[in-house]
């Protein structure tokens, strides 16, 4: 029941560029539209000469394999959108329609910074209001809601879909809070590995990472419960 899918790797980074195969073989399996996640690594989103190499590399290899749209976001030093990089971005994604990620939920002002998004031509923001949790930062997320919906007319109204901690707990609320018609998450929920023999003693990332015998999936009993409750709203 999902509408629509943004393809990341590296959820424990808070999402990266996902492997061309990856997208390859998603394309092969669904029939709604898959956003890629432009993300060269985790950490902040002041990127370097060569790192914007490779998100424009990434970028047309995406389009080359079926991506029906974007997800990217960079800012400056001071935590203002980088109007240059991000028009540099937009015109090699062009004519995929591009999502701006949480990064926004990094800018030093959000009402300035969404402003600028709008005039640079995003379809799309991606926020937990500046907070922990989409919850948290209901109160923003409405109030940057209103402030798009008036004057960005040729916009869907899912121009603003919050994100960030959303479950079948919090969903109702946090739409009834705002004038979003559209959330993101992910849905998830650990699955144990089939491995049988298990060594305890290693682990193949730093020690926040997952743990190497719970596999984390896509949950479709949740997917189809969201879905039910936003149906109920909106």
């Amino acid at each position: 029941g999902a509408g629509r899918i943004e393809l990341c790797a590296g959820l424990v980074e808070g999402g990266t560029t996902p492997s061309m195969g990856l997208l390859q073989v998603v394309k092969q399996c669904v029939r709604v539209p898959v956003f890629v996640m432009i993300r060269p690594r985790g950490g902040d989103f002041l990127y370097s000469d060569r790192e914007v190499e490779v998100m424009k590399a990434d970028i047309r290899l995406a389009k080359l394999h079926g991506a029906d749209g974007l997800v990217f976001g960079a800012l400056t030093e001071d935590g203002r959108i980088d109007t240059e990089l991000c028009t540099a971005l937009l015109a090699v994604c062009r004519p995929l329609p591009v999502t701006f990620h949480r990064a926004f939920d990094m800018v030093h002002d959000p009402v300035v910074a969404l402003e600028t998004l709008i005039s640079l031509g995003f379809e799309r923001v991606l926020t937990s209001g500046c907070d922990s949790s989409a919850l948290e930062g209901l109160s923003l997320i409405k109030r940057l809601a209103e402030q798009v919906m008036p004057s960005v007319l040729y916009v869907t109204q899912g121009f603003f879909p919050p994100g960030g901690g959303i479950t079948e707990r919090n969903l109702q609320r946090i739409l009834e809070g705002s004038t979003a018609s559209e959330f993101h998450c992910s849905a998830r929920s650990a699955r144990d590995s089939g491995m049988k023999f298990r060594n305890p003693n290693v682990a193949m990332g730093a020690s926040f990472s997952a743990p190497e015998y719970s596999v984390k999936v896509a949950d479709v009993a949740k997917v189809r419960t969201l879905n039910a409750i936003a149906k109920n709203i909106l």
